[in-house]
């Protein structure tokens, strides 16, 4: 019986006390990335496995480990999906959006499964927003899209974070990079842990993002990749860091910043909070110039990132970053007798066509307890209606703050309340310009 009453775990419920403040969170990062041409773009929950395998890379912990993978009825192999960026690119090339005007932009707010130990801010069901530019091979490209995450942060009051970058070379310069990690940490596979130790043969820059603590202090001495760079790989970051300082945004050059799917090429980047503790990553992403082409398509340079919601709203309470107000109840109408539960329920629904929020009993009340529910869901305004009321249709619309009361008919309540609600939003304004003014 518990199973009926438990979340699985690593997932969890978003209360109503919550949802409100997932709603503002994700509408602020959508319209933010409307201000730079990303548009909103869905795609399935699930896709095929081998989409995941491709693109994302047999030999990382996603694929191996954590990719929630099961056969349908048919015997096809599903994923759901464990990150964004592998749906959103197979979408831009099944219908075509790689052969319009360039860059393609788009944006996601997506749920992404894996199977993974739960940690504070991380779970085995989480969601994502992240944006992909497609055909773009810039620095300036590169430039935008961190801007982008810095304008995000900042439209939601999120601070105390800093931004990383590196490069981890391409095609051409990697494999001597991946030589020299393979002769480094040849010396100490006794101390490096069994998944490192396949690592070492199989893709070794993978050793360098290794939570275990033996493989972390090996690391910190292996060979760093910026000596590695070609030429062009050199000059877009030096392109990346000029245009960087020209915006103003301030960064720290890590070069052991790897990420963790094997897609990423040049740039990678990350934004990290000092408010969470040791899962600070808030924001991580980088640029992806060899994907489409290993999904199918022609060479097409990409760029992206994805934030976890879950996480951004655990800084930005840490941060204290303000919320818009909990919507309360415009009015509440409370009805003694069924005539009078009749007419409210005309009313609220005239109200409601108006934009008001209105609220009528529906659970058979006494009066007195109406007006307790009114107080509790904090209403703003009452109106109580009854024998009389309707007798001489009109009612009495009371300040459920200063207790004034207002008289209107009952045809003139949606007006009334109107004019209240004007009148009180222009005494608010006029008293914190006020109390400014004094401070």
């Amino acid at each position: 019986m518990a199973l009926l009453t438990q979340a699985p775990k690593g997932t969890q419920d978003f209360l109503p006390d919550v949802t409100p403040k997932l709603q503002y969170l994700e509408s602020t990062l959508l319209q933010t990335a409307n201000l730079f041409g990303f548009v909103e773009q869905r795609t399935p929950t699930f896709e095929h496995t081998e989409l995941f395998v491709r693109s994302v890379g047999d030999t990382t912990d996603v694929v191996q480990k954590e990719m929630y993978t099961f056969e349908d009825k048919k015997g096809r192999s599903i994923t759901l999906k464990p990150e964004g960026t592998a749906g959103a690119l197979r979408s831009a090339l099944e219908h075509g959006l790689l052969n319009g005007a360039l860059p393609v932009k788009v944006a996601y707010l997506t749920p992404c499964f894996r199977y993974e130990k739960q940690q504070a801010g991380r779970y085995r069901e989480f969601h994502q927003f992240g944006v992909e530019m497609l055909g773009a091979g810039s620095p300036a490209a590169d430039a935008e899209v961190i801007s982008l995450v810095c304008q995000c942060l900042d439209a939601l009051g999120v601070g105390d974070i800093s931004l990383e970058i590196n490069s981890i070379g391409c095609p051409k310069c990697r494999p001597r990079f991946h030589e020299a990690l393979r002769q480094y940490f040849s010396q100490y596979k006794d101390k490096l842990c069994p998944t490192c130790l396949e690592r070492l043969e199989k893709n070794p820059l993978r050793i360098l993002d290794c939570k275990d603590p033996s493989c972390h202090e090996i690391a910190k001495n292996a060979p760093v990749v910026l000596d590695y760079l070609c030429d062009e790989c050199g000059d877009h970051f030096t392109g990346l860091k000029k245009r960087l300082d020209a915006m103003g945004i301030t960064y720290t050059v890590n070069p052991t910043i790897v990420r963790g799917l094997d897609y990423y090429t040049k740039t990678v980047f990350e934004f990290i909070s000092n408010k969470i503790g040791a899962q600070g990553t808030v924001c991580g992403g980088g640029r992806y110039d060899g994907l489409v082409e290993v999904m199918g398509g022609q060479p097409t340079p990409g760029i992206g990132f994805a934030m976890g919601i879950e996480r951004l709203l655990m800084v930005m309470e840490a941060n204290g970053a303000p919320f818009p107000p909990q919507v309360t109840c415009d009015l509440y109408i409370a009805t003694m007798g069924e005539e009078a539960s009749v007419k409210a329920s005309q009313l609220a629904a005239d109200l409601r066509s108006e934009g008001f929020y209105a609220e009528t009993d529906t659970v058979g009340r006494s009066l007195k307890a109406q007006m307790k529910y009114a107080d509790k869901i904090g209403a703003k305004y009452t109106l109580v209606l009854g024998e009389n009321e309707l007798r001489e249709n009109r009612a009495q619309i009371k300040n459920m703050k200063t207790g004034a009361l207002i008289d209107a008919s009952l045809d003139q309540v949606v007006d009334k309340l109107y004019e209240a609600v004007l009148e009180s939003s222009y005494i608010e304004i006029a008293e914190s310009q006020t109390l400014e003014f004094k401070e």
